[in-house]
């Protein structure tokens, strides 16, 4: 099973992660503009069973994901499957009409700025996202894909480097819950 191990930190300053972060080596990409439309399962209320049903817009890709339960009090480690869907800006609003067809309810659209990067860390392969995220602020993003045979060493690898660069406590809420909050 393929999983997705994250923690993500609330930032007062960016600039200084990144700093710190590329001291480590990281690789930082050019910022995308990302639009992450959120929906609610028919029989089940995804808040509920911590699952997420997501359709993400980055410039002309699309791509659609679920992300399964958090199964970690540490970490934000959970099953993540993600699709590619065809490119093109209408894309994402045929996939909507679809899913709403099939009874899936929209919740939200979360959109942000993501500035992604690569970083070595204890052999591992971390994804970095420093994210503005509308309405919330900015957060950095570390993740690791992982399966069951390495699924801890990747949970120990982000703790590791979440000490490393002194940042705090993670924030386990979605971007999502954290949109929902401030929202009526």
């Amino acid at each position: 099973m393929q999983w997705e191990v994250e923690q993500k930190f609330r930032l007062s300053d960016g600039q200084a992660a990144a700093t710190k972060l590329a001291a480590l080596g990281a690789r930082f990409s050019k910022p995308l503009q990302q639009a992450d439309q959120y929906f609610n399962h028919p029989a089940r209320d995804f808040a509920k069973s911590d699952e997420a049903l997501r359709l993400r817009q980055v410039g002309n890709d699309n791509f659609i994901t679920y992300k399964g339960p958090k199964i970690d009090p540490a970490t934000k480690t959970r099953r993540e499957l993600e699709l590619p869907l065809p490119q093109g800006p209408h894309v994402p609003s045929q996939f909507a009409e679809l899913l709403e067809a099939l009874g899936f309810k929209p919740v939200a659209t979360v959109h942000k700025t993501r500035q992604p990067g690569e970083l070595s860390w204890e052999g591992q392969a971390v994804h970095l996202a420093l994210d503005e995220v509308d309405q919330l602020g900015s957060f950095l993003e570390l993740e690791i894909g992982a399966d069951d045979a390495t699924i801890e060493i990747a949970r120990k690898a982000l703790i590791s480097l979440s000490k490393e660069l002194g940042s705090g406590p993670p924030e386990r809420r979605s971007y999502l819950e954290l949109l929902l909050e401030i929202s009526p």
